[in-house]
């Protein structure tokens, strides 16, 4: 079994930075893929940014130039995302996300619980 906790959402002003952290545990094998997801209750759950499985990062054209992904340089399996220049379109429900192969060669999409971002204008 593998879990995702993410942490570090709130309650913000336009204009401001947070920093959500990522962490997957458990019987992880190998980690094909990791990034943040974002969901509003008007829209459906959107790519935000994430890691592809040759390590290549892919992130919406909304949040280019002020969101960035990063890596954990001594955790493969821990990941961040950098918010600034927040917006209030920006408010959402963010989800972690990983592909992972777990000690039994199966490879499923693990999810975290969300963490809320609000940003007020």
């Amino acid at each position: 079994q593998v879990q995702l906790v993410e942490s570090g959402g709130g309650l913000v002003r336009n204009g401001d930075s947070l920093r959500l952290t990522c962490v997957a545990s458990g019987s992880i094998f190998r980690n094909n893929a990791m990034g943040w997801y974002r969901q509003t209750p008007e829209k459906p759950p959107e790519l935000v940014a994430a890691y592809t499985s040759d390590g290549s990062t892919n992130s919406a054209n909304s949040v280019e130039g002020r969101f960035t992904i990063a890596r954990d340089n001594s955790n493969y399996n821990k990941i961040y995302l950098q918010m600034n220049h927040l917006k209030p379109e920006d408010t959402a429900v963010y989800y972690c996300s990983a592909r992972i192969t777990d000690s039994t060669h199966h490879t499923v999409d693990y999810w975290g619980e969300g963490t809320l971002v609000a940003v007020s204008s």
